[in-house]
């Protein structure tokens, strides 16, 4: 696996020339993807562009038609998956658990790798002091044995964040984190994104998002795609511009930037800058 002490340019997901069929129907279409340690992505397209078939591989689920996907430095289909998955953290809002635990020990799921704390399993001292650190990095210390029903959706959000990265990941992947979210909760999380720039610096993420406006500050590139083609791919400031959105969901869009936040507004005509539909926006 990836050396957490390695340099900052060390690739910590590559895919060369991945394609991917399902059921005679090619989904992708020759996707080359290099993400770099320490390097924050943004995965954008519209509904059916391909983007959740993309994260199957970045989470070792899935493997492609051709192609060759490399993740943490392991071939997928040279590798134990399984194992391989302990090594990234996946944060998604639609987390289902069978048992009504606490905040505590659904971050403590993280070690294990499962949805529910498997039976005669028992934290070590150290992975319950790094639990309640991660807890209170995110801010929620005072809600640490509060049970999974009890909180918000952006307080679960915080806490899948933590769960991903208990187990030290040298990859952590947010599959639209802020789904459900009010604006305070978003930003609150969003928050917490961001200070993983800090806390967490050779982290590398991929980051899905139905909004232009739920981009994290720390996004530093991005990969847009249309019908399982690569529309652009690098830096933010250069990808994510109203040529490229505009071509990815053949729409006319404007898009902003300011305060190191974006922002997508529709050209209609004389009706410049009226604001697009949320679903316009990097739908699924």
């Amino acid at each position: 696996m990836t050396d957490p002490t390695a340099p900052q340019q060390e690739d910590v997901l590559r895919l060369e020339g991945v394609t991917f069929r399902r059921n005679g129907r090619q989904i992708l279409h020759g996707i080359d993807l290099t993400v770099r340690a320490g390097e924050h992505w943004a995965l954008l397209g519209r509904n059916g562009a391909g983007k959740t078939t993309i994260v199957g591989f970045c989470a070792a689920q899935t493997h492609p038609t051709s192609g060759t996907v490399d993740v943490l430095g392991q071939r997928l289909g040279r590798v134990d998956m399984a194992v391989l998955r302990k090594h990234i953290g996946h944060v998604n809002p639609r987390h289902r658990l069978q048992t009504d635990l606490t905040v505590t020990e659904v971050v403590l799921t993280g070690v294990t790798g499962t949805i529910d704390l498997p039976m005669r399993w028992a934290p070590t001292e150290d992975q319950r002091a790094r639990a309640a650190a991660l807890i209170d990095d995110i801010g929620m210390t005072p809600r640490a044995d509060s049970g999974w029903h009890t909180l918000s959706q952006g307080e679960r959000g915080r806490a899948l964040i933590a769960r991903a990265l208990i187990a030290a990941p040298d990859l952590l992947l947010l599959d639209e984190p802020t789904t459900g979210l009010d604006v305070a909760a978003r930003e609150q999380l969003l928050e917490t994104v961001d200070a993983l720039a800090v806390t967490a610096p050779s982290v590398a993420s991929v980051l899905v998002t139905h909004h232009l406006e739920e981009l994290p500050e720390s996004t530093s590139h991005a990969l847009v795609i249309r019908d399982g083609t690569v529309v652009a791919a690098g830096p933010a400031a250069a990808t994510i511009t109203s040529d490229v959105i505009t071509q990815a969901f053949d729409h006319p869009i404007d898009v902003g930037y300011d305060g190191h936040r974006w922002s997508a507004r529709a050209v209609r005509g004389d009706r410049r800058g009226q604001t697009v539909s949320s679903t316009l926006i990097a739908s699924r």
